[in-house]
């Protein structure tokens, strides 16, 4: 019997095709390299959803692209700036430095024992110390202050009715004291002015308040300015009243050394009281003379 025939002694096989049928045609060629031949698809990643295309790779370095890595970062202070702002804050950095290096400079040639820079240029060295940068101290022989001085005046007034009297003890140094303490930035004159008068007072009069030289009535008439001026603000005269003499004193007392030193010295204060002198009376209304 034939083995194509359908009788029921024909060879029975597994279901499917009919081998006889044409086999199916070559796929279409497919622009994804993973589907060329000899190449196998990448394994699909666990967790991964199905149906997305796979992940585009990275495009090789070649001309046109930016290297791989971090960007640079970004410049920050003077380096952040353009050039002309970069030359204009050097140039300001190179004239605070050469500013400091001449007040160093000079504020050494000022302190210095005397030499021939100093002698040489010593109008220059005055004019740039003082009055603002005074030192009080020389270098390698320093003569730290070991005493307070203090100002003190009082003034004869001619009151509105005719009569006089004759005030207390006004302690100007007192007054500037507590101006100074507490103060940042105290001014010049609270510092300087009443200290240096009587500095140059007593340097052109000997002990017995006589002057020496040519400048000693100067410095006795700076001094009474100074004094009429503080009485003038304190209202010492009172209504009416006129300022027709003062009268200065100083009250020295010595430092007391610390506890550790041993060293006993006396702090009772000394005075130095100077003769009454009459006040003209433009400056007794607040005037100069």
């Amino acid at each position: 019997m034939d083995a194509y025939d359908e009788g029921s002694s024909a060879r029975h096989g597994p279901s499917g095709p009919d081998p006889r049928r044409a086999l199916p045609g070559p796929a279409p060629a497919s622009d994804d390299p993973a589907d060329a031949p000899g190449r196998r698809a990448a394994p699909p990643v666990p967790g991964a959803p199905a149906g997305l295309p796979p992940a585009p790779r990275a495009p090789a370095d070649g001309p046109g692209r930016s290297p791989a890595g971090p960007p640079p970062e970004p410049r920050t202070g003077v380096a952040a700036l353009s050039l002309r702002y970069q030359i204009g804050a050097a140039m300001a950095l190179a004239v605070v430095a050469v500013g400091v290096c001449v007040h160093l400079g000079m504020t050494f040639l000022h302190v210095a024992p005397a030499n021939t820079v100093s002698k040489k240029h010593s109008g220059t060295i005055e004019n740039w110390i003082y009055p603002e940068f005074e030192q009080n101290w020389k270098l390698f022989a320093p003569n730290p202050l070991q005493q307070n001085i203090a100002v003190q005046v009082r003034a004869e007034i001619r009151t509105a009715d005719g009569g006089a009297r004759t005030t207390g003890w006004y302690d100007l140094s007192a007054q500037d004291g507590r101006a100074i303490d507490g103060n940042p930035l105290p001014s010049h004159t609270q510092q300087n002015e009443l200290r240096r008068a009587w500095d140059f007072f007593v340097a052109t009069h000997d002990d017995d308040n006589r002057p020496v030289g040519l400048r000693g009535a100067l410095s006795e008439s700076y001094l009474r300015r100074i004094t009429v001026l503080r009485l003038d603000r304190a209202d010492a005269a009172g209504p009416g009243g006129l300022v027709e003499r003062v009268q200065v004193r100083s009250r020295t007392t010595n430092v007391p050394p610390p506890e550790w030193s041993g060293e006993k010295v006396s702090t009772t204060p000394v005075y130095r009281t100077l003769p009454w002198w009459p006040v003209p009376e433009d400056e007794a209304r607040g005037g100069v003379g």
